[in-house]
């Protein structure tokens, strides 16, 4: 029995048809959000690491000069400063990450991938790349690209910067 479906069935039963589909929809999205994080655990614990400080790594290994504000890695992951202080706090711990002061503000504390860390992040890659984000779980290409535009829909209606 597909329990989502058969939530479907209850919430139209009790006079919720209006809001039964977007019932739906978002445990249905909630569910592949496991389904996905379980996945991508799995390819990162054995690294020793989380999506949010893979995400901050590749961030950072992306930069040009391999270092960003911390105010700026909040801003472009979409986590509060507070996230990001405690997950760069961590890959510092783990020889992944430096922090320092700006050189022109040294109110601006850095962060900057070190040797380590960018090697980490592309095994990190590679193994995502293999297990996860080339085989998402959809037969044809056009899926995943009609799906990440619905969903960028829905981001915009709820005001993130999508485009």
């Amino acid at each position: 029995m597909d329990p989502i479906r058969e939530a479907h069935r209850q919430w139209v039963s009790h006079g919720w048809e209006d809001a039964a589909d977007g019932m739906a929809m978002v445990t249905s999205v909630v569910r592949v959000h496991q389904l996905f994080m379980e996945r991508i655990d799995a390819v990162l614990r054995p690294l020793d690491l989380t999506f949010a400080r893979y995400e901050i790594l590749r961030l950072l290994s992306f930069a040009r000069t391999g270092a960003l504000p911390m105010a700026q890695l909040g801003s472009r992951l979409q986590v509060h400063p507070t996230s990001v202080t405690s997950a760069v706090d961590r890959l510092e711990r783990q020889g992944y990450v430096d922090r320092s002061r700006g050189e022109r503000d040294r109110r601006v504390v850095l962060a900057t991938i070190t040797p380590a860390g960018r090697t980490i992040v592309e095994s990190a890659t590679d193994g995502l790349n293999a297990s996860v984000f080339a085989k998402p779980g959809f037969a044809e290409r056009d899926q995943v690209a009609e799906l990440t535009a619905l969903l960028n829909l829905l981001r915009a209606a709820a005001g993130d910067t999508v485009g």
